[in-house]
């Protein structure tokens, strides 16, 4: 059951966006890995940027697509960028913007040297793992001594998605965005930390990007106003994540 604040806020919300909004909607086709490459490719994800540690000198783009997060980033600083893409097409285009890719799945068979990288980012890519938990165990073993793991995923509660699921009364699968049909794991900010967590890792920074939240609605803006804390999640598109491994535990004597 709802709590009286929670509940409030879900009524407030339910006013808020007009009935037209659960008229139904034209289904996308679904993408294929061609249209894919097309659609994030010129993703540079310059936000990202910011999370990665001053002093990383290696990196490793997991589901790099076709390396402009990566490329971005060896143009504003000096860095090694390795990329793994299991797209071919984009695997050839990251290959001319990064110092090496791998072709193939973020998997044991992967064949990446243990203990080699400063950085290992997943741009919103985790949720794309049937199990994330083993691929956060195979990070782990990749990661050299205060190594970190740098992760986007897109937020389950942003504003809109919440707005579809209470209002709509839906979870439509589309072509890209929150509910993309390549999807097969969703996060909040507590899933996402406890997913880490449970994986073996110490969360050093989590917190919501890309901020969409501001509507022409004065009711909407107050109800912001008024329940900010409960909202605050809702505004963001997506979650950051900074997150080390666990420090071993001390052997008894």
């Amino acid at each position: 059951m709802l709590g009286p604040t929670l509940a409030s806020v879900v009524r407030c919300l339910g006013k808020l966006f007009p009935p037209a909004m659960t008229a139904p909607q034209p289904t996308s086709p679904a993408p294929t890995p061609a249209t894919q490459t097309q659609t994030y490719q010129n993703l540079a994800r310059a936000e990202m940027r910011a999370f990665i540690p001053p002093h990383a000198t290696r990196l490793l783009d997991v589901g790099c697509n076709t390396g402009s997060f990566g490329a971005g980033l060896k143009a504003s600083r000096a860095i090694e960028v390795w990329g793994l893409e299991p797209n071919a097409d984009a695997a050839v285009l990251a290959g001319q913007a990064l110092d090496r890719v791998l072709h193939c799945a973020f998997d044991a068979q992967a064949n990446l040297p243990a203990q080699h990288f400063d950085v290992i980012s997943f741009n919103d890519v985790l949720e794309h793992f049937a199990d994330p938990w083993a691929a956060l165990h195979l990070a782990k073993s990749l990661l050299r001594p205060g190594g970190v793991v740098v992760v986007s995923v897109p937020n389950l509660l942003n504003k809109q998605n919440l707005a579809h699921m209470l209002v709509e009364r839906d979870f439509r699968y589309e072509a890209d965005g929150i509910r993309d049909r390549t999807h097969l794991r969703f996060f909040t900010q507590k899933s996402l930390r406890r997913t880490f967590e449970e994986s073996g890792f110490q969360v050093l920074t989590l917190q919501g990007i890309n901020e969409d939240w501001y509507s022409s609605s004065i009711w909407l803006r107050l109800a912001y106003r008024v329940f900010s804390r409960q909202l605050d999640e809702t505004k963001y598109r997506q979650l950051a994540l900074v997150a080390r491994p666990d420090a071993p535990a001390a052997q008894s004597a």
